[in-house]
C-alpha cells in the first residue's frame, strides 16, 4: 500500500512501526460503547453496591460516587492526551514505554494484563449469581441450593466461551453488540431509576449524604471493622471498581477511525455519562431502602434484597432483570474484546510467552483469534481457582485496583518527560491542566491500593465454621510483584526489546507492507 493511498490513522500507525492488521471499522459511538459497556452501571453498579453500603452508608454511595468518578474523569483525561498522541492496541503498555523506557512499558503491560484477565471472571461471576438467585432463584422458584461450586464454573467458563466466540468473528459482529449494550444499559438504567422511586417509602434527602460508619458487624462484616476515615476509603472501591475498564477504547484504538480524536472522547464520554446516571440511580437505592442501618446488616445480600422488594414483583421487573442479565453479557463481551487486543499488542511486540501464536491475525476475520481463545482460557482458570477458595472479594477488587495502577503509569512516566523527551502529542491535549492531574493521579493510585489491601485480608482456617484459610489481596500482590522480578531479571530484561522506536521503525516497513498485503489477499 502506497503512502498516496493510506489513511491518516494507517499513516500514525506506520509512524510507530505497526501494519494496520486488524480491520479498521469502529465509529465514535462504537468506541464509546465498548468503554461504556465494560464499565457498565447495571454490573459493576449493583455487584458492589454494598461496599459502600456497608462502609460509610449514604456518604459512601453519594459523596463517594462523586469523588470516585470525578477521579475516573481526570484519568481518563491523562490517558486520553498521551491516546491522542500514541493510538495504538494496547496503549498503556506502548505508552509507558516510550514515555518511561522499556522495563516500565514492560511492567505496565503485565499489571494491566492482570487487571483485565481478573475483569472478566469477577464480571461474569456476578452474571451467573444474579442469574442463579434472582432469576432461577426468586423469578423461577427453582431451588439453587443445591447449585454447587463446580456448577459456577462449569457455568462460567460456557458464558465466557461463548464472549469469545462472538469475538473470534469479527469486530463488526462486537461492535453491533456492544452498541446494542450501549444503548440497553441507558434505557433500563432510567426505567430502573422510575421504578425504584415508585417503590421509595420516602424521598429523604438528608440520609442520602448522611456519613455512618457501618464497617465491621454492623455492615455484615462486607469490610473489617475500620475507623471513619478508611471506612470512607474503603467506601470508594465502590464507583472505582464500577468506573473501570474504559482503557478499551484505546485497546481497539488500532480499529477505530480517527482515532486520535475518537479515543479520548470515547474514553471521556464513556466515564462522564456513567458518572451522571450512575448517580442518579444510587439516589433512587437508596431512597427505596426503607432503613439503611437494616439493610447495611444484611451485608452482601443488601443489594439482592431491595431488587427483589423493590422491581420483582411485578412482570416489568421481571423484564428489567432480563436487561439487567443481558447487560453483564454484553459487559463481560467487551471486557474480552478489550483483553485480548492486550495480549495481541504485547505478543505483537514479544512480551509474551508463546508471542509467535498469540500475535497471530485471522486473515478472513481480521482478530486476534489466538489472543481471543488465550483470554477466554486464562479467565476460566482464574474462577476455577478462585471459587473453591471464596476469594471473589480478591477478584474483583484486584481488577479495580490493578487497572488503575496501569492507568496511572503511563500518566507518572509522562509527568516527568513531558515537554522534554515526550514532544509527540496528539489533537486532545490538557495543557496547563496536566501536571495537576498527573499528581491527582499519583495520590489516587497510592488510596486504591491501600484500599484495596485492607478491604480483603487474609482469613485465617476455623475448623468451627469449616473454612479454611482464603487469603488477602496482598498474597496476589506480593506472589504477582515476585514473579514480575524473577521474570525481568532472570530472562526479560536481556530477550525484551520493546515497541520499535527510532530507526527500528524504518527496518520495519518492508515487513509492514508484506503484512498488510497478505491480509488483503
Amino acid at each position: 500500500m502506497t503512502t498516496e493511498h493510506m489513511s491518516e490513522d494507517e499513516k500514525v500507525l506506520h509512524g510507530m512501526g505497526y501494519a494496520q492488521e486488524l480491520s479498521r471499522r469502529m465509529g465514535g459511538f462504537q468506541n464509546f460503547a465498548i468503554s461504556f459497556s465494560i464499565i457498565c452501571i447495571l454490573s459493576g453498579g449493583f455487584g458492589s453496591f454494598p461496599i459502600a453500603l456497608s462502609t460509610g452508608g449514604g456518604f459512601s454511595l453519594t459523596i463517594g460516587w462523586l469523588v470516585g468518578g470525578m477521579f475516573a474523569l481526570v484519568v481518563a483525561a491523562g490517558l486520553g492526551q498521551i491516546a491522542s498522541a500514541y493510538p495504538t492496541a494496547g496503549g498503556l503498555y506502548h505508552w509507558s514505554s516510550i514515555l518511561g523506557g522499556r522495563f516500565w512499558g514492560w511492567a505496565t503491560a503485565y499489571v494491566n494484563l492482570l487487571g483485565l484477565l481478573f475483569v472478566v471472571p469477577a464480571v461474569n461471576v456476578f452474571l451467573y449469581t444474579i442469574t442463579k438467585d434472582l432469576w432461577f432463584g426468586t423469578v423461577m422458584g427453582v431451588d439453587v441450593s443445591t447449585w454447587s461450586s463446580t456448577t459456577q464454573i462449569v457455568c462460567v467458563a460456557a458464558v465466557t466461551a461463548a464472549q469469545a466466540a462472538l469475538n473470534h468473528f469479527g469486530i463488526r459482529l462486537t461492535t453491533v453488540m456492544t452498541d446494542f449494550a450501549g444503548y440497553l444499559i441507558f434505557v433500563v438504567t432510567v426505567l430502573l431509576i422510575a421504578m425504584f422511586l415508585l417503590a421509595a417509602p420516602t424521598l429523604d434527602v438528608e440520609r442520602a449524604f448522611a456519613f455512618v460508619n457501618f464497617s465491621g458487624a454492623a455492615g455484615g462484616d462486607v469490610a473489617p471493622q475500620s475507623n471513619a476515615l478508611m471506612a470512607f476509603v474503603i467506601g470508594l472501591l465502590y464507583p472505582l471498581f464500577t468506573i473501570t475498564g474504559f482503557d478499551a477504547s484505546a485497546h481497539t484504538s488500532e480499529e477505530t477511525k480517527d482515532a486520535r480524536n475518537t479515543v479520548p472522547r470515547g474514553m471521556l464520554h464513556a466515564v462522564g455519562w456513567s458518572l451522571v446516571f450512575g448517580f442518579a440511580l444510587i439516589l433512587a437505592m437508596i431512597f427505596a431502602i426503607p432503613d439503611l442501618a437494616a439493610a447495611a446488616k444484611t451485608g452482601w445480600a443488601s443489594f439482592n434484597n431491595l431488587f427483589i422488594a423493590a422491581i420483582l414483583g411485578s412482570a416489568f421487573g421481571k423484564l428489567m432483570l432480563a436487561g439487567v442479565i443481558v447487560s453483564n453479557f454484553l459487559c463481560a463481551l467487551a471486557a474480552v474484546t478489550s483483553t485480548s487486543r492486550m495480549i495481541y499488542a504485547f505478543a505483537r511486540d514479544d512480551g509474551l510467552p508463546f508471542s509467535g501464536v498469540l500475535k497471530a491475525v485471522s486473515p478472513r476475520f481480521r482478530t486476534p483469534v489466538a489472543a481471543i481463545w488465550a483470554t477466554a482460557l486464562l479467565t476460566s482458570l482464574l474462577t476455577a481457582i478462585t471459587t473453591p477458595l471464596g476469594a471473589f472479594a480478591a477478584l474483583s477488587t484486584g481488577s479495580a485496583m490493578y487497572l488503575y495502577i496501569s492507568y496511572g503509569m503511563p500518566i507518572i512516566a509522562g509527568f516527568f518527560v513531558e515537554g522534554k523527551s515526550w514532544n509527540t502529542f496528539g489533537p486532545f491535549r490538557l495543557g496547563a491542566l496536566s501536571k495537576p492531574f498527573a499528581v491527582i493521579v499519583m495520590v489516587g493510585t497510592v488510596v486504591i491500593t491501600v484500599a484495596g489491601h485492607v478491604f480483603v485480608p487474609s482469613i485465617a482456617a476455623d475448623p468451627v465454621a469449616n473454612t479454611g484459610f482464603v487469603p488477602g489481596l496482598a498474597y496476589y500482590s506480593i506472589g504477582f510483584l515476585l514473579f514480575l522480578i524473577a521474570l525481568w531479571f532472570g530472562v526479560e530484561n536481556k530477550r525484551f526489546k520493546g515497541p520499535p522506536v527510532g530507526e527500528e521503525i524504518s527496518k520495519r516497513q518492508a515487513a509492514i507492507a508484506e503484512q498488510e498485503k497478505l491480509l488483503q489477499t
